[in-house]
């Protein structure tokens, strides 16, 4: 068994059920590699179908408890899950790193962030606020006020296979759901190491129930999910083609659907921009992750005065980046989850060459001593017009196109030129420009910043984009009304019963 596993308490074979008590699928056995090195990690025993109902029966049941502990209770709850996470940081961390092959600080980050929305969460347990409004009726009261919607679908990408997570459960446990988490199958030992955590403190408060992992195939958990009248809120962080099958099956049954999909991310520089700060977001947005985040910067758009000049630092920049395996102090890019994640970057080349792009450095898979894993590839610049067909499409690995603008305006239209609209940013210290980027004529993207790249969002603000990155929010702000039904109460505590708009209804004695 691999030691983290070890230290996190993770048997082998993982149980890829845990609900309470309950702990073990006795479905196929699924397996977890680790992309750097190809090696085994471990082994996760999966659900079956008639356990998926068993779990979300259970879950569902816990939910009529669950919902009557009053809301600072639950956040206590949420606040003691986020201790148990601090003590489990470095070991987690590594897991993350371990299983999806982001950098080890960039692992034990998205546990920082993990901590960090439970404390954001504990906080938003005092503050789950209605309105109150005036009543055009006499002696009539009107107030809003907000209930939990009962269990709550989460389904993860392997990119951010713990954090992803936490945005939704630790928000919707404070609102008072239950919920029922299928894991990317890339990344089933994190869920399972972070599903221990969770179900750890809610056994010894009562409510080993009402955090569920399952682990299972697509016809076994995957699809039930999506068609459970049971679930009335799916929660999908994925793929834009996922979300269109999660969207239109969920509001079949009239559900409802938090979708976080697609990102074709933008920064814009223009010739008035500290280049020093736009290289260093660029190099991080383009190759953080591998470029296997939905926030990558994936397009650059660059004002003719400062095209030549930044794209030659660019390039420079790029030689030196150390690809690599990810624990190791200095690498800057890691591997890619998985070897078709490869063959796609290698088809996206093929098209981009094919249409006229001009790769400026990268564009190989390497191979050689450190890389037998075959998940390694160069982080890659791409010389490209603004009509390059390829560039409505999101690649996720580190390809990066350098596009030439006129102006500020052009740059805008080109940002939003595209199918996705999650995350932008500009570069300028011109004011008006970044006013101007930020206006309602400007980027449409559900993220638009100014001199800060297009990723590493704070859990503080609202996360997620518009178009066909779904519209979704989750994380900060009021995101938290997601995971709720709204309902609008009126009461009359006078001796009469006049009705609104002045409609006037007799009934006789």
């Amino acid at each position: 068994m691999h030691p983290l596993l070890q230290q996190l308490g993770v048997a082998d074979p993982a149980p890829g059920l845990i609900c309470g008590e309950r702990r073990g699928g006795s479905g196929a056995l699924l397996e977890s590699f680790d992309p750097a090195t190809g090696k085994l990690l471990g082994r996760v025993q999966q659900a079956t179908r008639a356990e998926y109902d068993e779990v979300v029966g259970r879950t569902e049941a816990a939910f009529a408890k669950w919902r009557a502990v009053p809301a600072p209770q639950r956040g206590e709850i949420v606040r003691q899950i986020g201790d148990e996470l601090r003590r489990s940081k470095e070991p987690l961390g590594r897991l993350v790193t371990a299983e999806c092959g982001k950098l080890l600080t960039e692992g034990l980050g998205e546990v920082q962030e993990m901590i960090d929305i439970a404390d954001f969460a504990v906080g938003l347990s005092r503050q789950l606020y209605g309105l109150t409004m005036h009543s055009e009726r006499p002696s009539h009261r009107m107030y809003e006020q907000w209930h939990p919607l009962g269990v709550v679908g989460i389904i993860t990408a392997f990119n951010f296979p713990a954090a992803v997570w936490s945005w939704n459960a630790m928000l919707a446990a404070v609102c008072g759901d239950t919920m029922v988490w299928k894991p990317s199958p890339k990344t089933p030992l994190t869920a399972v190491a972070v599903q221990q955590i969770a179900s750890r403190v809610l056994a010894k408060h009562g409510h080993p129930d009402a955090m569920s992992l399952l682990i299972g195939e697509l016809a076994d958990v995957g699809e039930p999910l999506l068609d459970d009248r049971r679930v009335p809120l799916v929660s999908a962080t994925g793929s834009t083609a996922m979300g269109r099958i999660v969207g239109e099956r969920v509001a079949r049954r009239f559900g409802r659907t938090l979708l976080e999909l697609g990102g074709n991310n933008a920064i814009v520089v223009l010739d008035d921009a500290d280049l020093d700060l736009a290289l260093r977001a660029i190099a991080f947005g383009a190759v953080g992750t591998a470029g296997q985040r939905c926030t990558t910067t994936r397009r650059v758009y660059l004002q003719k005065g400062i095209a030549a000049p930044l794209t030659a630092r660019l390039v420079k920049a790029y030689a030196t980046f150390k690809v690599g395996d990810p624990q190791a102090p200095g690498t800057l890019v890691g591997p890619l989850i998985d070897r078709a994640a490869v063959a796609g970057y290698e088809r996206a080349l093929a098209q981009i060459r094919a249409q006229g792009g001009e790769v400026l450095c990268g564009a190989k898979v390497l191979s050689g001593p450190g890389y037998e894993s075959g998940c390694f590839v160069a982080p890659t610049l791409v010389r490209a017009r603004h009509d390059l067909p390829q560039l409505q499409h999101e690649v996720f690995a580190p390809i990066t196109y350098l596009i030439e603008v006129a102006d500020v305006d052009e740059a805008i239209r080109c940002n939003n030129a595209v199918p996705q609209g999650l995350s932008s940013a500009i570069f300028t210290l011109n004011l008006r420009h970044a006013e101007r980027f930020l206006s309602a004529a400007g980027s449409d993207c559900g993220i638009a910043n100014v001199n800060i790249g297009t990723s590493g969002a704070e859990i503080g603000g609202a996360f997620g984009g518009e178009k066909e990155t779904g519209g979704g929010r989750e994380a900060g702000s009021d995101s938290w009304k997601a995971y709720m039904r709204r309902q609008t109460c009126t009461i009359n505590f006078g001796a009469t019963l006049p009705l609104a708009q002045g409609v006037q209804f007799e009934v006789g004695s």
